[in-house]
């Protein structure tokens, strides 16, 4: 049985299942990450009774710590994390693109110098696969080399060929019969060398495709160009997986262009810092708009915490720093995406998608490019300072 089983269609968006050993996931699908086995601030009974159905976990990680063995000998991160549902893992590639600091990469491998005690750890293409499938995820990845956007031509070419020799040996090493192994499309914004990557992808036949290298700095429109012909090109009966997007303005325009699963830290780290979704766009519940505010954070909003609390409450706790509040808001806006993938399915179900995307964008304002870049830059500074990402 294929991986993905598309239901319906309505122009380039696609409603599908995928399918799993622990369990099917309906698509459009949004992976909230688990980086070290543990969504920040909820827990899984929280991630089921909000919708979701499967999770990304971080490979590089876990490895440092508690380490690969101790994982799997609890269990594998089903029994360790306690859940129950689908696991996707990355491969630690995108470690070598935030980690740049305290990393080399040579022909054969990346070698990492450890964010927690400095010791030296390589990553080949092999060792990234064994390690993924000492784990137990349902989806893993091969090995990549990731740029930044604004890449010059001939390191991105460089990238592609060191990930297309490294895929070959991940290939080779996956022996798992029980997990998926995806192929990582790159190319940055050269259309040329993603065609070179997809044809190099396709000779292998992987049972779904991922599309990295993108949400690194570009513009919104460069990467919904990019993602657009990279969708075309990939096959119709696997699934499409656009890597690190996750605002809801991105996750709408990307399914418009046919991907089927997405990942993001950015719902739970936005949460952290009090920036919560509403249909109209982000607001900030710090502000002191909400400080008597007995309405939710968004009426009509079925998560627990506009269910069950005003919003002057939710402001509360951030200002007096309760630990309650990010809990409350990361189920919050984890819901709203959540939300919005299940809205989309239905649109696209139903034939109406296409009105679905132009009634979000007339209602749902996201920050402005400057802004959006600043903060993106400010994350990316803060994965230097923090050196966890």
């Amino acid at each position: 049985m294929s991986l993905l089983t598309v239901h319906q269609t309505d122009g380039s968006a696609r409603a599908g299942t995928l399918h799993t050993g622990h369990g099917d996931v309906p698509t459009p699908a949004f992976m909230p990450v688990a980086t070290q086995g543990s969504v920040k601030a909820v827990d899984p009974a929280d991630l089921r009774a909000i919708g979701a159905n499967i999770v990304l976990a971080n490979t590089y990680h876990l490895y440092l710590r508690p380490g690969v063995d101790v994982v799997k000998s609890l269990g594998g991160l089903h029994g360790f994390m306690q859940w129950d549902g689908p696991i996707l893992t990355d491969s630690g590639g995108f470690q070598g693109f935030s980690l740049q600091h305290l990393r080399e990469i040579t022909d054969d491998a990346i070698i990492f110098k450890s964010h927690i005690d400095g010791s030296r750890h390589e990553f080949t293409p092999e060792a990234a696969i064994r390690h993924q499938e000492g784990l137990g995820a349902d989806i893993i990845m091969p090995l990549d080399i990731c740029v930044a956007s604004d890449g010059d031509r001939a390191t991105v070419e460089a990238a592609v060929e060191h990930t297309n020799r490294w895929v070959i040996r991940c290939r080779e090493a996956h022996v798992s019969q029980g997990q998926s192994l995806f192929g990582i499309v790159q190319g940055g914004l050269f259309t040329d060398l993603r065609r070179r990557s997809v044809e190099h992808l396709l000779g292998l036949d992987f049972p779904g495709y991922a599309i990295g290298g993108l949400s690194v700095g570009e513009s919104k429109e460069a990467m919904y160009e990019a993602t657009k012909f990279t969708t075309s090109l990939l096959p119709e009966s696997a699934p499409r997986y656009l890597m690190g997007v996750g605002s809801p303005e991105d996750l709408v325009e990307c399914v418009a262009h046919g991907v089927d699963m997405f990942d993001c830290v950015l719902p739970t780290r936005i949460a952290r810092n009090g920036a919560l979704f509403t249909r109209e766009g982000r607001v900030n519940i710090d502000t002191a708009r909400f400080r008597k505010e007995k309405r939710p954070i968004e009426a009509g909003c079925d998560c627990y915490t506009c269910e069950t609390f005003s919003a002057a409450y939710v402001h509360h706790l951030f200002k007096a720093k309760e630990l309650l509040a990010y809990r409350l808001a990361t189920i919050h806006n984890l819901r709203f995406i959540l939300r919005l993938m299940e809205e989309m399915r239905s649109a696209i179900i139903e034939g109406s998608f296409e009105s679905y995307r132009r009634e979000f964008h007339d209602r749902f304002t996201p920050p402005d490019e400057k802004t959006r870049r600043v903060q993106k830059q400010m994350w990316l500074d803060s994965l230097k300072r923090s050196k966890t990402v």
